[in-house]
């Protein structure tokens, strides 16, 4: 996805599930949004929340 953004896709009985993650220091994964995928493309609204997580998940962990 860019950026540090990471994507895992799932095949589940109701569909694709989405998984978006990032990386921090540490070798530490971090799972910051999932939705069940109903169309084609990704909706901008779940990227949005993904890197707005994992901006506020880098602060954190920033000392």
């Amino acid at each position: 996805m860019g950026e540090g953004l990471f994507e895992l896709r799932l095949k589940v009985a109701e569909g694709i599930v989405r998984v978006f993650y990032c990386t921090l220091v540490g070798r530490r994964i971090v799972m910051l949004h999932h939705f069940i995928k109903k169309s084609e493309k990704t909706p901008r609204t779940e990227r949005e929340i993904s890197r707005k997580r994992m901006k506020e998940v880098k602060d954190a962990d920033q000392p």
